[in-house]
């Protein structure tokens, strides 16, 4: 047990570094931009084969009952529905209050809505390393890389966010860092609750491949769609790919 706190608590240290990358933003202002859809079909390549390659076969090798597997992947992806779909809602009403003469107020708003939705899927994200780690190290390792993938286009994307919400560069950068540590917090949750409930991966573990099917359907392979440059298509096309292929390499030196 102490192998995998140890290995629970780099990766989620890891994972909550990454929202440092705002400071790419200001490094290279002009031309991340152009990288960020690579990096986004690196990450959605790397959580469905995070999904397909280590979570599902780890489930059913349990014997786990395939119907509530199934609701509880089902449960995973309606989470994020509703809880992004909640947001949203926000974020509309926020927009609309700033048209009637209440923008600064609003846009403050909307970076501060934008940090609990961001501390709420880095909870949920700790949650995962966590409960990967309690099957095993490789499943675990996969699980963080595919969360840290994810994360990097998605802390830049946040940067951005506070910053035109009107928050500082430093603020920006340290209300990001406080809300990656709730990934920790998760982390230590689900490695908690481990110690009182037997087998909380055979709960966990579906509800994660749920919430990872979300982000990468719902929330990034759009993104990818919108591309109408071909040679640029291609290669968004061939990160996901690679993404694949590293939780398969993973899954082949287990």
């Amino acid at each position: 047990m102490a192998t995998i706190i140890s290995y629970t608590l780099v990766s989620v240290v890891l994972t909550t570094l990454i929202s440092l990358v705002g400071i790419l933003v200001l490094l290279a202002t002009k031309k991340i931009g152009v990288y960020v859809s690579y990096l986004v079909g690196l990450a959605a390549g790397a959580l469905l084969g995070d999904v397909f390659v280590h979570i599902i076969p780890e489930i059913f090798d349990t014997k786990a009952e395939p119907t509530a597997v199934a609701s509880l992947i089902l449960t995973g992806v309606l989470v994020f529905f509703v809880l992004e779909r909640f947001l949203r809602h926000k974020h509309s009403h926020v927009h609309a209050h700033e048209k009637e003469g209440c923008s600064k107020t609003g846009i403050q708003t909307v970076g501060h809505m934008n940090l609990i939705s961001d501390g709420a899927h880095n909870l949920i994200d700790g949650i995962a390393i966590g409960a990967s780690y309690l099957v095993s190290i490789p499943v675990g390792i996969a699980t963080t890389l595919a969360v840290i993938l994810h994360e990097i286009p998605q802390e830049i994307g946040d940067f951005g966010l506070l910053l035109h919400a009107g928050f500082s560069k430093k603020k920006a950068l340290l209300f990001n860092l406080l809300s990656a540590t709730l990934a920790i917090v998760g982390a230590m949750i689900a490695l908690a609750f481990s110690a009182y409930a037997e087998d909380i991966e055979r709960v966990v573990l579906p509800i994660t491949a749920g919430s990872f099917l979300y982000i990468a359907l719902a929330d990034l392979l759009p993104i990818l769609q919108e591309t109408t440059e071909k040679k640029r298509a291609v290669l968004e096309l061939l990160f996901v790919f690679l993404g694949i292929g590293l939780m398969f390499a993973i899954r082949l030196v287990e």
